[in-house]
């Protein structure tokens, strides 16, 4: 008699094999030992490198200057302005959509692969490229909104190279469907052999790892949307988070974050590995709300981010300046973070403490907001290898209060949660859109109506050899400019 597994296997497959391999399945399957699709360790392994690396560069460019976590104090640089030239769309566009190719070849690959009675671990590597596809996707559109997502990627195997935008609620609805088809395949707990979990650079194969990550970033998109009743987002976390939990495992400790570690040896490196002190540093400082924000917590981190300066203090500059005013810098990122293995964070656990507390503060599910925002104040601490100092939770900057309003509460989760994105990809500004926290400081030279951005228009290339399609999109979505906002952002 055949099992569930065994069914769900033929299913599985029979469903990949009949939407992608058609045309190639005599090609495919000549000789299963000759296949000719790159491995899928290999090419996750490079992807996820590729991506994350890339996102360094603009984290520190463009999110960490709007977001005022430094300001440069070159005149010529406005983003802390909201002056964001259209070129600014284009690096991180092309990167995503390339690395978007590869999670789908991935994924298809191991589905191939998956035939072969030996390798029934590729299940689980169509799990991982299912969730990498998720994570890469979601930045896309929640960085342009509308975009290519059903026909992306397709020039060479449907000759479309033109392909259609989605409304970003298709989008998220798809998304949420191979989430969950993550968590189904890993469900089956078919354990990546030993010789190929150095190639995992995320949790070294390890299975139970991936799916809570998985899990996590599903709860971190189902909160972005939230506020949109056809999501049906609410109702969805009440069943991972309460109904059934135990189908649904989110990360529980510090050491399931998802992190690339990077290394000092090529090409296991930073972005930032081979940049000049000056580069990194020497042109832009610490801003006073990130500064003086960490500084009411006594918050250890800052020993670990920033240099004291003159009277052993740490001290920031102003953001959004008037043009003209000449800024000199304060404390600045300690050269040594330029290597520093925790800036490949992805989503830790600390920020999935932080999703709790918002949902048991909204309702969402049952469960004291305070013990999750305690939680995860003490775990954004640990995860840099600190100690909580004592009374850290009681300090009145820090502390919870029960009398507060909803708003406030919202605000002091927020704003804890913003430095767990120190250095995560464009989250912070995300989260900043969605809730409109932390407060930020709108300094005299700020420009955009004073509105931080929304989004970054479509790079020009899009706009000049996808047009029919790109007017549609600037149609559905009311426009093609920075204060247009995606379908999520209600605030």
């Amino acid at each position: 008699m055949r099992t569930f597994k065994q069914y769900f296997t033929a299913g599985i497959l029979g469903a990949v094999l009949l939407a992608g391999c058609t045309k190639d399945f005599k090609k495919v399957n000549t000789n299963p030992n000759t296949l000719p699709e790159t491995k899928p360790e290999l090419l996750m392994e490079s992807a996820i490198y590729a991506v994350r690396q890339a996102n360094q560069s603009r984290e520190h460019r463009l999110v960490h200057e709007m977001m005022q976590v430094h300001v440069t104090v070159n005149n010529s640089d406005e983003i802390h302005r909201y002056i964001i030239r259209p070129s600014e769309s284009d690096f991180m566009w092309n990167n995503w959509y390339t690395q978007l190719t590869n999670f789908r070849d991935a994924y298809e690959s191991a589905a191939k692969l998956s035939l072969l009675s030996s390798q029934a671990y590729n299940f689980s590597y169509m799990a991982m490229a299912r969730i990498m596809e998720a994570w890469v996707a979601s930045m896309i559109t929640d960085t342009y909104g509308d975009v290519p997502f059903s026909e992306a990627n397709r020039g060479r195997t449907d000759n479309i190279f033109m392909p259609k935008f989605d409304a970003q609620k298709s989008i998220y609805d798809s998304l949420f469907v191979r989430l969950e088809e993550a968590n189904t395949l890993l469900a089956l707990n078919n354990a990546i052999p030993t010789a190929l979990m150095q190639r995992d650079p995320l949790f070294g194969g390890d299975i139970a790892k991936w799916r809570k990550f998985g899990n996590s970033l599903y709860l971190r998109l189902l909160l972005r949307t939230s506020d949109r009743q056809e999501s049906g987002a609410v109702q969805k976390i009440k069943d991972m988070l309460q109904t059934t939990p135990t189908k649904y495992p989110i990360m529980t400790s510090v050491d399931e974050s998802a992190v690339i570690r990077f290394t000092t040896v090529t090409p296991f490196v930073s972005s930032f590995n081979t940049w000049r002190d000056y580069d990194f540093n020497g042109e832009n400082g610490y801003t006073e709300f990130f500064i003086n924000t960490l500084n009411s917590w006594t918050d250890p981190r800052l020993a670990k981010w920033a240099n004291t300066v003159s009277g052993g203090v740490y001290a920031g500059i102003p953001s959004g300046y008037t043009p003209g005013t000449q800024q000199e810098r304060q404390s600045v990122y300690l050269a040594a973070l330029k290597n520093e293995p925790l800036l490949g964070n992805m989503l830790n656990f600390a920020e999935v403490q932080f999703m709790l507390a918002e949902a048991a503060l909204k309702g969402f599910i049952t469960g004291n907001p305070k013990t999750y925002y305690e939680n995860g104040v003490n775990a954004a601490i640990t995860f840099w290898g600190l100690t909580v100092p004592a009374g850290h939770l009681a300090k009145p900057a820090v502390a919870w209060d029960d009398a507060a309003t909803t708003a406030q509460k919202l605000e002091k989760i927020i704003t804890q949660k913003y430095y767990t994105f120190f250095f995560t990809d464009f989250q912070s500004w995300f989260e900043y859109r969605r809730t409109g926290y932390p407060t930020l400081p709108m300094g005299p030279g700020v420009q955009n109506g004073g509105q931080m951005p929304s989004r970054l228009v479509y790079p020009v290339s899009v706009q000049s050899l996808n047009k029919t399609n790109y007017d549609a999109a600037v149609a559905n979505m009311g426009g093609d400019n920075m204060q247009v906002k995606v379908w999520w952002d209600i605030n």
